[in-house]
């Protein structure tokens, strides 16, 4: 019998990327159908724009005028600025709408975190072999939230590239790496990380993986080193001195502002937030622990982390995505295990069930995927007005609070003709008095100004009794406004506003 032939090239670069690939492919397709961002990433969002077209010129950065609640720091921002810089600076050359810089710097976000997810896949498939961890790249890809924030510049998304290492280092046995680490992630990027620092570092130390004055060693230098280069880049971009996640810490935690924001019930994570980005993967990462005590070490730390974030009542799924990718792990040894005996009896049904579970995942995920397409309805608004006014006549677009949170950022600013303004507190009465050629706003009746044009967004999911049996209601959210002393605006061709009520 003769020896079977080498892989080609192709099948080996097949072998080693191709559960890469599969994320990725995910992960770019959200990215590229939803481009647009809402107020959570708008200090990233426009730290990007103003380091790659306003270089040294911070007098021109959007922060200075608008600095939000509190500061957050530049370095994520500025590392993914650095590295997005070729592809941004060849679109300038050629003239390409600013809006392809943006999908430019979110797609290298995404190959950041999904490299660093790499990095902790490799070590799970090292740790617990092949099925594994192919269950866990399936469980990832039918999930929504992991991948479709992964391209989006949240601190939280900043702070999970770090936190995807950490796990590595974990599983590898560095366990004095996973500190440093998770401690970048806690003093840099999300104070509330130090909670899952808290939890890990804990757990190795009673597990005697280091001394515990190792363990004071590592983080105090790593902490100091940190404090240091955070201090020092933000206090250049903010021209103050100031730590920006102290300032973060100080709000949410100890006056407790971000109660402001709405709040949950202290159980919100376990029957909602978790259920609903997990999906299957949640109460097989429960049957994961009780199959494989192996585990537990791991995940019991991560739980842990949750059940502690629980009680700041500001609650938001982000908060806690760090903890999904360990949870993961659990779920595919349970998803492995299952696999394993699905001939054998009472297996074979358990597998026919989890099969089922993993195809309502999907489902549930493709739902989830339709209605944050129609989430950002300011800058499908945006984009709308830019292709309906080919004219070279300057014009001056004015862009409420409402229409900037839901899409609107300068990588979707046109140049010259166009000009914006984010001008706050304008009555509606005020606006006929003003010289704005255009409005883009959440009000449908405006005096002064016509009505051209409006786009839905998602109002809510409505069960019904036919196939589909559920449908997604969209409404009105963004109305586009041309000024009627403007004969030029109202002669083009304008779709006109549709009566009140959903759809």
């Amino acid at each position: 019998m003769a020896p079977p032939s080498p892989p080609t090239p192709a099948a080996r670069l097949l072998r080693e990327y191709g559960w890469d690939l599969l994320l990725g492919s995910v992960a770019a397709f959200y990215a590229v159908m939803v481009p647009y961002t809402k107020v959570e990433e708008s200090f990233n969002v426009q730290a990007m724009h103003d380091i790659l077209y306003h270089n040294h010129h911070i007098d021109k950065y959007d922060h200075l005028e608008f600095p939000g609640v509190v500061p957050r720091t530049f370095i994520g921002a500025l590392v993914i600025a650095i590295l997005s810089s070729p592809a941004v600076l060849i679109m300038r050359a050629f003239h390409v709408p600013k809006v392809y810089s943006l999908l430019a710097v979110r797609l290298v976000l995404g190959c950041v975190t999904l490299m660093t997810l790499r990095l902790f896949r490799v070590e799970v498939k090292r740790k617990y072999g092949r099925h594994v961890e192919a269950f866990f790249v399936i469980l990832t890809a039918i999930q929504f939230h992991v991948l479709f924030y992964s391209t989006r510049p949240l601190p939280n998304i900043l702070a999970l590239a770090l936190v995807n290492l950490a796990y590595a280092f974990w599983f590898k046995g560095n366990h004095l790496r996973t500190l440093q680490a998770l401690i970048v992630a806690a003093t840099v990027f999300r104070c509330d990380m130090i909670l899952l620092l808290g939890t890990v570092g804990i757990a190795l130390l009673l597990s005697r993986s280091f001394s515990l004055m190792e363990a004071v060693k590592c983080c105090i230098s790593t902490t100091l080193v940190c404090i240091g280069f955070t201090v020092l880049v933000d206090s250049i971009m903010w021209q103050r001195i100031l730590w920006p996640e102290f300032e973060v810490f100080w709000f949410n935690s100890v006056l407790n502002r971000s109660s402001e924001w709405g709040t949950h019930s202290i159980h919100w994570y376990f029957t909602s937030a978790l259920p609903r980005s997990m999906l299957v993967a949640y109460p097989l990462c429960l049957v994961g622990a009780l199959l494989d005590r192996r585990i537990v070490p791991c995940v019991l730390p991560v739980t842990l982390f949750v059940v502690l974030y629980s009680k700041l009542p500001h609650k938001e799924l982000r908060f806690i995505i760090a903890a999904i990718p360990m949870l993961n792990v659990s779920a595919s040894l349970a998803a492995s295990r299952i696999y394993n005996n699905r001939k054998k009896t009472g297996w074979n049904f358990l597998y026919v069930l989890m099969l089922g579970a993993f195809l309502v995942s999907l489902g549930y995920t493709s739902v989830s995927f339709t209605a944050s397409y129609s989430n950002y309805p300011g800058g499908h608004a945006l984009k709308a007005l830019h292709e309906g006014d080919s004219s070279v006549k300057e014009k001056m677009v004015h862009i409420d609070a409402f229409t900037a949170m839901s899409g609107v950022s300068r990588f979707c600013e046109n140049e010259y003709p166009w000009r914006y303004s984010k001008e706050e507190d304008i009555s509606i009465e005020e606006y006929q008095n003003r010289n704005f050629t255009y409005l883009l706003n959440e009000h449908r009746h405006i005096s002064g100004y016509k009505c051209l044009f409006a786009v839905e967004g998602f109002s809510r999911a409505k069960i019904q009794p036919r196939f589909p049996p559920l449908s997604l209601v969209k409404e009105p959210r963004v109305f586009a406004h041309g000024n009627t002393g403007d004969p030029g605006i109202l002669s083009l061709d304008w779709p006109g506003c549709p009566p009140s009520g959903p759809r």
